[in-house]
């Protein structure tokens, strides 16, 4: 020990600078000679004078001494659990190695290396993210997949379920191609461990989906909207009747009706109407209008002639008949005769209601006006004819004139009158301030000065048949005699 005391004098921490071979050559063999001198001595020495140490010394070495452990630094693997290296030394071999790993919670696993362990691992949190599908191969993404966090939607479910290592895994470019060929029980039993509930005995979709449904508000929104659109959908059928059918082929037939040819006994009887020896005759007469038409009223439907009053309003008197008879093939309409408009006007302050309201009773016409579809109501200005539509179908105030004239005027003076006839027929009040005011500009166009009174009654004809309006100033002569003959059978068709 004098040689220890003797080097520190040379300066603290002098003794371990030096090299361990310089040390051991000058102060480890003298250690050394020293312990063994010692031990011989203490063994000539009496047992009553050793001390305790030496006698701890003589106890014999334990055949299975207990390996120390030691904890290497905590490392996150990639498939989430957390393990620490756990270093162990031979006592044998005095060799330090790596024995196995520990997970957070303590327990040991012994995988053998960490390059073997490390591809055990990365093998394994591939496989837990696996998804079979029976027909077909599904590719997943390793870099996006292991880094993802995958748990069940229910929070009632806390299973990792394992996949068994078989031959259907391999990588390809940094994907794992899964394939399902074998073992169909195993898949089987995976697909059914996915389900939510194992009470439910049904197909796995109809769950998950009645689960989502149950946490997705918005689907829950979007069914009682749906539902809600539905019943205002079905109540908007009952107040407004379907259209009437218009593919291609019935409407050519529903055309071809509004041009059906005069026979030659028809042209016959209309040619003796016109001529003059029928004017003083009368040639028909319409009871429920109580209007009788002689030859000399009907000469007004000759080419170049201007239509009077009660041609007209015969005629549409026929056209609500036709309406009554063929209900099916019509729509629902009511048709004002001339003196209507100029009725409704006739005020102090141009709007005289009262006048007219005991025209539309339902004792006298026999059906309700607001039921209709379409109001037609004939325009008379002096020398023109033009046509007005209450249009509740399609909630339109529409206009017709075949001189492309406009007359915001009269829309207004009938808008007025449907709100006014509402509150007095059935008590409501209706904003018609949303309803559309139209002047219809796609229409026939008068060509000549003498035609504006059957281009109006031809538009009540094509729009009460739910037809547009398909003809021309060219038709106006058939239109004329056609109208004659009609008036003279007393039947529209």
């Amino acid at each position: 020990m004098g040689a220890l005391n003797s080097n520190r004098k040379r300066g603290d921490g002098y003794f371990f600078k030096l090299p361990f071979s310089h040390w051991f050559n000058r102060v480890g063999a003298r250690i050394f000679k020293k312990l063994k001198t010692s031990s011989v001595s203490m063994q000539s020495t009496p047992e009553s004078h050793r001390n305790s140490a030496s006698r701890v010394y003589r106890y014999p070495e334990p055949v299975n001494r207990i390996r120390r452990e030691v904890h290497a630094p905590c490392r996150v693997s990639r498939s989430g659990f957390r393990s620490s290296s756990v270093l162990s030394r031979d006592r044998e071999s005095g060799d330090w190695g790596e024995e196995g790993s520990v997970d957070e919670m303590g327990n040991v696993f012994s995988y053998g290396k960490l390059s073997d362990r490390y591809d055990r691992r990365k093998k394994e949190a591939v496989e837990s993210l696996r998804y079979l599908k029976k027909d077909d191969k599904e590719v997943i993404d390793v870099d996006e997949a292991v880094d993802r966090a995958y748990v069940s939607g229910d929070s009632s479910v806390e299973e990792v379920f394992e996949v068994v290592d078989d031959e259907r895994s391999q990588e390809e470019n940094g994907k794992v191609v899964v394939s399902d060929t074998k073992n169909a029980n195993w898949t089987e039993k995976l697909l059914e461990s996915l389900s939510l509930d194992r009470k439910w005995d049904g197909p796995v979709h109809k769950r998950l989906h009645e689960n989502a449904g149950k946490r997705d508000t918005k689907l829950k929104s979007l069914s009682s909207s749906i539902e809600t659109t539905e019943k205002a959908w079905a109540t908007l059928k009952l107040l407004h009747p379907a259209n009437k059918p218009q593919d291609e082929d019935v409407l050519r037939a529903l055309v071809r009706e509004a041009f059906v040819p005069l026979t030659e006994e028809e042209e016959a009887k209309v040619s003796w109407a016109f001529s003059n020896s029928s004017r003083r005759n009368v040639l028909a007469t319409h009871e429920y209008s109580n209007i009788e038409i002689t030859g000399e009223l009907l000469q007004c439907l000759r080419p170049g002639a201007w239509l009077n009053d009660e041609v007209i309003n015969v005629y549409l008197e026929l056209l609500k008949e036709r309406e009554k008879r063929e209900p099916e093939k019509f729509l629902k309409c009511h048709f004002f005769n001339t003196f209507f408009y100029k009725k409704l006007i006739g005020g102090k302050n141009g709007y005289d209601f009262k006048s007219v309201r005991r025209w539309t009773s339902q004792r006298k016409l026999g059906y309700c006006l607001l039921e209709c579809d379409k109001i037609f109501v004939p325009i008379h200005k002096d020398i023109h004819w033009c046509l007005a539509v209450i249009n509740k179908k399609d909630e339109k105030f529409q206009y017709l004139d075949s001189l492309k004239g406009i007359d915001t005027q009269v829309l207004k003076v009938l808008a007025r009158y449907f709100v006014d006839e509402v509150k007095d027929k059935s008590g409501e009040d209706i904003d018609v301030r949303s309803w559309k005011q139209e002047y219809v500009e796609d229409l026939p166009e008068q060509k000549n000065g003498s035609d504006c009174g059957m281009f109006m009654i031809k538009y009540v004809d094509f729009y009460s048949r739910g037809l547009g309006l398909h003809f021309k100033q060219e038709h106006m002569p058939y239109f004329r005699r056609r109208t004659a003959k009609e008036i003279l059978r007393l039947k529209a068709e």
